[in-house]
């Protein structure tokens, strides 16, 4: 867990530096106090109001304990195992199975599951997935994902700003322009795909964590374990209707039945995540 925390870390520490260097590069400190500053003005709405955009995007419906007791009494025993206040609870009308948490703070959290993934999953399969999902609450992972967004999105602008200062010439004189503009051309290609490899290696790491946090939580890792399995072989056969922007919030990735490349993945491969569960014991 200790090492999760350690990598992401160095990860937002990373992106941090790529903002600092392609601004230097591109307008100075002007130019990164700008882009940095719009970037976080788009992604503070993201922040305040992302459980509200996610769980109206996907329709799910809120439920009391007397629509679905067992459920309910899951969610309230593993948040007070894990010391939250206890979730909101929702259903997203889908068969595919999969579940996600949402929410800025543990205050104002919600975990959300298909239809799908209560039929098909076992009690105790059940505990650990919606564990994970506390997980994720208990972590602060909204929080961590959405300042790696911000730096993201800072990047990206710079690298937009750096192709237009490629295109006009650069800055300085014809020999500074000459190397300047070789430099601006690189960046701008090449900084966008670095802030979205490192975004993704953050997104997987938190995903880790969550598996360790979760298996502490329902005291089970091999419930976990058998549900991965489960939600993989059953996301292979029926892909979710999932929007790819939200794809990195759900349990396992819901567009897995569709072409996407490993490296691109917000999820780290199934097997691994079933590997280190069950070496917990």
């Amino acid at each position: 867990m200790i090492g999760s925390r350690i990598k992401t870390t160095l990860l937002l520490g990373l992106l941090t530096v790529l903002v600092i260097w392609i601004g230097g590069m591109v307008g100075g400190r002007g130019g990164m106090f700008v882009a940095f500053l719009l970037a976080l003005a788009m992604n503070a709405g993201s922040y305040w109001f992302s459980d509200r955009i996610v769980l109206a995007m996907y329709h799910a419906q809120p439920i009391d304990e007397h629509q679905n007791p067992e459920l309910f009494r899951i969610v309230r025993e593993l948040a007070a195992e894990a010391d939250l206040p206890m979730p909101k609870v929702y259903v997203i009308p889908q068969e595919a199975p999969n579940a996600f948490a949402t929410g800025r703070n543990p205050e104002h959290a919600a975990v959300a599951v298909t239809q799908g993934i209560v039929r098909i999953l076992t009690p105790s399969e059940l505990k650990g997935v919606l564990g994970h999902e506390l997980g994720h609450v208990r972590n602060r992972d909204i929080l961590i994902s959405s300042i790696a967004a911000t730096l993201a999105g800072a990047i990206m602008m710079l690298a937009s700003m750096a192709r237009w200062a490629a295109i006009f010439g650069g800055f300085g004189g014809r020999e500074e322009r000459e190397g300047g503009v070789l430099g601006l051309i690189v960046t701008a290609f090449l900084a966008p795909v670095a802030a979205m490899l490192i975004q993704l290696a953050i997104s997987r790491s938190r995903e880790y964590l969550a598996d360790q946090t979760g298996a502490r939580l329902s005291h089970n890792p091999e419930g976990l374990a058998r549900a991965l399995e489960k939600l993989e072989a059953a996301s292979t056969r029926l892909p979710m209707d999932a929007n790819p922007s939200t794809a990195h919030m759900f349990i396992v990735n819901p567009l897995s039945g569709k072409s996407l490349a490993g490296l691109f993945s917000t999820h780290p491969p199934i097997d691994e995540r079933i590997r280190r569960l069950r070496s917990m014991g």
